[in-house]
């Protein structure tokens, strides 16, 4: 495995605190990890969760921009802070509801599938921002539409109690 600067701090933040080193399915792996944040965002609320997701996402502009830079390449697969900004925005439906059961669980888990699916298949306008939009920006925008689409699901699926 091709050796990566991970005590730099850029590369290490945008790396998802070393999820993105996962040989298999870094942004998976990233995505897996930022779950750990919810019992926070819980915590938070939802308008303090919101402040938090937004500002993670203009941090994550110039995160992965800089750490695509020092990589040499665009979107290097390991950078995954866009899988957690993405992630989490999925999770905002649930905040307002979160309560420590097994239907809490069960919609995170669906979450975490639902953002998943909207980031590897990139439906459109997903897969236009990917191929078209450039930089820092490029890299997280298309997380934070995959992650709004899956949030809206989450949201009609859960909040609903269509399913859990």
């Amino acid at each position: 495995m091709t050796q990566y600067p991970i005590r730099n701090p850029v590369i290490f933040l945008a790396f998802g605190l070393g999820s993105g080193l996962s040989p298999k399915a870094p942004g998976t792996a990233g995505s897996l990890l930022s779950l750990l944040f919810f019992p926070v965002l819980a915590a938070l609320g939802l308008w303090s969760s919101v402040a938090l997701i937004v500002a993670a996402a203009i941090f994550g502009v110039w995160l992965c921009g800089r750490a695509a830079e020092i990589l040499g390449v665009h979107d290097h697969e390991g950078i995954v802070w866009d899988e957690f900004v993405g992630q989490w925005m999925t999770l905002l439906p649930l905040l307002g509801e979160a309560a420590w059961d097994g239907a809490t669980v069960l919609n995170v888990m669906l979450g975490f599938i639902l953002f998943r699916v909207f980031d590897i298949l990139k439906p459109w306008p997903i897969s236009w921002c990917d191929k078209h939009l450039e930089g820092g920006f490029g890299i997280m925008f298309d997380d934070v539409l995959a992650g709004a689409a899956a949030g809206g699901c989450v949201w009609l699926l859960a909040y609903n109690h269509w399913l859990f």
